[in-house]
């Protein structure tokens, strides 16, 4: 859920006090002191619990033995076995094994007539599945009974939430620039804890795919904005690093989601259990800082002076007043929008290399991330190289590309 670059959108505005300059204050308040470090925290930590959306619709085993529920049978002969009653009701494949998705049609004989001609007439499954030999407890395949004509779901659930990510990513990037980050992301995180909890209880699947796509546009929007919002009150010089702790929660997340699959194996509770520290997420959320910058580029020059002198207050860095003197906001503020980076060939093309970097990057990524069930290995074992490998490599090539820019 990292497609941040649809949320940078270009601004310019007259201030007298530049926002180059705004490392100036950042300087002499504490480029990365305790103010932001505590900001950066809050807002990263729920990075470390997103991970564990990805649980309901990547350990699902797919394609897991079953056979279709032929209880009718039992009203004729109650004391029959499991091995008799398939016999008697499922017919065979070519290899010899149960048919997953047929099952003969229901008669209203007595058991002596069944067994003596037998049933020959199949139809689908008409009251569900009976599943056995599970890697899991409880899964969406299994509680939703996407299989046979309705396997295909279980990649439209994949699509649904990429594109709550996509579109939230989109949406709330634009609503950052206009409203604000502290509300951009306020509101996505109550999107996101909301819905996470809802996608656990929903009683079918097409209310989970609504769920499931609000918690991707939730997510999308949260990730977003909680990133700019954090490392904007960072100094340059240590702003790669606020940038680069998200993806070290993540890689943290991935392999404890690892761990509690393992232990848990039911997609239900595995989203309750997300869903706690989402609840506290909404609770501290309405008390973390607004950008200055952003204030600073709205004209909001009061706001952006009490939040300067409290952050220095808490860096134990007070911040002379001679200094919160030279900013001086003129009254007109001019909006560009994204239109801005179309004015220059040389934005454009750094513009239109970033998105196809994050979109190559995110699509083999998740591609991969996606498939993990079908690499021959204990998609356990699996998950946790991923977590290990995959998000610190890219954290320490995030640190190293920081360094050098």
């Amino acid at each position: 859920m990292s497609l941040r670059c649809s949320s940078f959108v270009f601004q310019t505005f007259t201030i007298k006090l530049k926002m180059t300059d705004f490392g100036e204050i950042l300087r002499n308040i504490g480029e990365f002191g305790l103010f932001q470090k505590i900001t950066l925290i809050a807002l990263c930590f729920p990075q470390f619990v997103q991970t564990f959306l990805f649980a309901s619709f990547v350990f699902i085993q797919s394609d897991p033995d079953r056979h279709c529920n032929t209880d009718w049978i039992l009203s004729a002969a109650p004391n029959l076995t499991s091995e008799e009653q398939l016999n008697l009701t499922v017919p065979r494949e070519e290899d010899g094994t149960f048919s997953k998705c047929e099952m003969f049609v229901p008669v209203n004989w007595d058991i002596d007539t069944i067994r003596e001609y037998g049933l020959n007439e199949t139809t689908g499954c008409q009251d569900g599945w009976v599943y056995g030999n599970m890697l899991y407890k409880a899964t969406i395949v299994t509680d939703f009974d996407l299989v046979c004509g309705r396997a295909s779901l279980v990649e439209v659930i994949q699509a649904m939430f990429m594109a709550g990510v996509l579109v939230g990513s989109l949406v709330f990037g634009h609503f950052a620039e206009s409203f604000g980050r502290k509300r951009a992301t306020q509101i996505s995180a109550v999107l996101l804890s909301v819905f996470t909890m809802t996608t656990a209880l929903c009683p079918n699947v097409y209310l989970y795919l609504v769920s499931l796509f609000l918690v991707g546009f939730g997510g999308g929007g949260y990730q977003v904005n909680s990133i700019i919002l954090s490392t904007e009150w960072i100094g340059m010089s240590k702003r790669s690093w606020g940038a680069c702790v998200s993806q070290l929660f993540s890689a943290i997340g991935h392999c404890v989601l690892a761990g509690m699959i393992y232990g848990i194996r039911n997609w239900r509770l595995a989203q309750l259990i997300t869903a706690v520290p989402l609840a506290v997420l909404m609770i501290y959320i309405w008390f973390i800082p607004e950008s200055a910058r952003w204030l600073l580029s709205r004209g909001r020059k009061e706001e952006a002076k009490q939040l300067i002198v409290k952050a220095a207050a808490i860096n134990k860095h007070p911040v002379s007043e001679s200094l919160l003197d030279k900013i001086e906001v003129n009254n007109t503020v001019n909006n560009g929008g994204i239109k801005i980076i179309f004015r220059s060939s040389l934005l454009t093309r750094y513009f239109f290399i970033i998105i196809l970097s994050w979109f190559s990057v995110n699509l083999s990524i998740y591609r991969l991330y996606l498939d993990m069930e079908n690499y021959g290995l204990s998609i356990f074992l699996i998950q946790l190289l991923f977590g290990v490998f995959f998000n610190t490599l890219c954290f320490t090539l995030h640190v190293a590309a920081g360094d050098f820019w």
